[in-house]
C-alpha cells in the first residue's frame, strides 16, 4: 500500500458515519479556545506589542501623528538612504519632512530594482499583541508584496489603537482571506545547524515599527 492509500483510508474510516449530503456548514464545531489572554486596556495591549515586537528584534518607536513625519525622516537619515520605495496610498504627510528620492511602488518595478534600494515605508492591516505580528494585506498604504521582501530596510507605520488588537483570532476577524498577506514577526532570519542567527534572509534585515498614538 502506497503513502496515498495509506492516508486516503484513514480519511475514508473518518468519514465513515458522516452522511454523504452533509456538509461542513451544517454541523457546528465547539470552539471552546480563549479568544484573548487577560483584559487589557488598549494601552496595555500596545505596550504588549512593543514588547513582543523587541523580543522578535524588530526595532520599536513610539509617537504621535504630528511627530511622525520629523521620526521617518530621521530613521531614514540614520540608514544614509538615498531612496525609498513608495506605496500608491501611503499618506502624502509621512514622508513631508524628507527630501530622500522616492520610488513608486508600480508593477515594473524587478527584483534587482528593489534590491538597489534603500528603504520602504508602508502602513500595515493589522498588528497582533499577544504574537509580535505585524500583518500586510496590500492595501493601498502597503503596496505590493515585493517591496516589503526586497529592500533591506522596512519602516512599518501602526496606528494605536485602531490596528491592534490583543490575539489572532481577533486579527483574522478583520482581514479580508481573498487578499494576499505578509505576516511579519521581526526581521527576517534563520539559524545553521551551531544556531548562528542570520538576518536578512527572506526579506528585510531590519524591521523598524512605529507606533503612531493618534491624535
Amino acid at each position: 500500500m502506497s503513502s496515498r492509500d495509506l492516508v486516503m483510508a484513514r480519511v475514508r474510516r473518518a468519514l465513515a458515519d458522516v452522511p454523504r449530503a452533509e456538509t461542513p456548514s451544517e454541523v457546528a464545531v465547539e470552539r471552546t479556545y480563549l479568544r484573548r489572554h487577560g483584559d487589557r486596556t488598549p494601552a496595555e495591549t500596545a505596550d504588549l506589542l512593543a514588547e513582543n515586537l523587541a523580543d522578535y528584534r524588530a526595532v520599536v518607536h513610539r509617537t504621535h501623528t504630528a511627530a511622525l513625519p520629523a521620526l521617518i525622516a530621521r530613521l531614514l537619515t540614520a540608514r544614509n538612504a538615498t531612496t525609498v520605495v513608495v506605496p500608491p496610498g501611503l499618506p502624502a504627510d509621512w514622508l513631508s519632512a524628507t527630501d530622500i528620492r522616492r520610488i513608486p511602488d508600480t508593477a515594473d518595478l524587478t527584483p534587482h530594482d528593489l534590491d538597489a534600494v534603500s528603504s520602504v515605508v508602508t502602513g500595515c492591516a493589522v498588528a497582533i499583541a499577544e504574537t509580535g505580528t505585524v500583518v500586510l494585506d496590500a492595501s493601498p498604504d502597503q503596496g505590493r508584496r515585493r517591496i516589503t521582501l526586497v529592500p533591506d530596510h522596512h519602516i512599518c507605520v501602526i496606528r494605536v489603537p485602531a490596528q491592534v488588537v490583543d490575539s489572532v483570532p481577533e486579527a483574522l476577524e478583520r482581514l479580508d482571506p481573498a487578499r494576499p498577506q505578509t505576516w511579519i514577526s521581526g526581521p527576517s532570519a534563520t539559524s545553521d545547524i551551531e544556531l548562528d542567527r542570520v538576518e536578512g534572509v527572506h526579506g528585510p534585515r531590519t524591521l523598524e515599527v512605529v507606533l503612531v498614538t493618534e491624535d
